[in-house]
């Protein structure tokens, strides 16, 4: 089994050393800054998690493909930074706000072709099946980035239809990183299934989280300003546990055109503080946590495999519970 320690050095280690083409320097260095305003890089962390509980060294056939995760998921930040009109990504300025919106949709697409270049470096014996894997959740994401943008122009959702949507948005790639880091590794296709499974789950405590984090973290803490979801009119766990404990009203709230920034995050933040929602956000990322460990420790791994599961879990959603 491969140590905490050594999968921290080997993701620090892989992202420092990235390379993109260098020409068109205007494609390609707002590839190079993105990658460089960091972020946790969860999914190839976790992706290197799975496959060490199986697997004893690294080599260009986990840390390529493990690449490929945080790269994809690089692709849809940019893209989602456009649709959600947001200025910041992790305390610094957007792609589409420091050079404009034509570089940003460009810059995405290659970032997206990169990540299939690097998700080829896999084992060639597995290859099929690790393309299919990445195809249908790639395909997945871009599904929960419709509902999530058809969810703005509706003035109820349900707890069923938001989980569902975060589930494609957020809880499939992270379900990719955990089974994929599996495969690699050699697992067998049961414990492959399970670590899907603890990785989705954990995917949508993470996405309540964020979802909680934007109307309760700290901005310098957080990366982007606190309130977007409220004045972007999305359909947040909050906002949709609110509408469900009956407080109507939120809606009239986020679709107000007339009230300032400042005062309609002050309305909707009442509504919530009312509905006790910050309370039961924080229980329900508690009880999806537990959910993905139990399905987790479901695979054929030892107790050290299980104790990794339960860490980089804790790590992930440890900041609101």
């Amino acid at each position: 089994m491969i140590s905490d320690t050594l999968i921290d050095s080997a993701v620090r280690q892989l992202f420092e050393g990235i390379k993109f083409q260098d020409q068109p320097a205007g494609l390609y260095d707002p590839l190079r800054y993105m990658i460089a305003i960091g972020g946790k890089r969860i999914r190839p962390r976790l992706c290197l998690t799975t496959y060490g509980i199986w697997a004893d060294e690294f080599g260009p056939h986990i840390l390529e493909p493990a690449a490929a995760l945080e790269v994809f998921h690089t692709f849809t930040l940019i893209h989602d930074d456009i649709m959600d009109r947001s200025p910041l990504r992790r305390g610094n300025p957007t792609v589409w706000k420091k050079w404009n919106e034509d570089t940003a949709i460009l810059s995405g697409d290659v970032m997206f072709i990169d990540s299939y270049r690097r998700i080829a470096q896999a084992p060639a014996a597995m290859l099929p099946q690790v393309l299919s894997l990445f195809s249908k959740t790639a395909s997945e994401v871009c599904d929960g980035q419709q509902l999530d943008m058809d969810f703005e122009k509706r003035d109820s959702v349900s707890m069923n239809e938001y989980m569902e949507m975060i589930g494609l948005k957020t809880g499939v790639l992270i379900a990719c990183a955990a089974q994929l880091g599996a495969m690699i590794g050699g697992a067998d296709e049961k414990s492959q299934e399970c670590l899907y499974q603890y990785g989705y789950q954990l995917g949508l405590a993470f996405q309540v989280a964020d979802d909680y984090l934007d109307a309760y973290g700290d901005q310098k803490v957080f990366g982007k300003p606190i309130g977007g979801d409220i004045l972007n009119c999305k359909k947040s766990w909050l906002t949709v546990k609110a509408y469900e404990k009956g407080a109507t009203e939120i809606v009239e709230a986020l679709n107000d055109t007339d009230l300032a920034p400042e005062k309609k995050i002050a309305r909707v933040m009442d509504i919530y503080r009312a509905a006790g929602v910050a309370d039961e956000a924080r229980k329900a990322i508690s009880d999806l946590s537990a959910g993905a460990i139990t399905k987790g420790s479901d695979a054929a791994m030892d107790t050290d495999g299980k104790e990794a599961l339960k860490r980089f879990a804790d790590s992930l959603v440890g900041r609101t519970v």
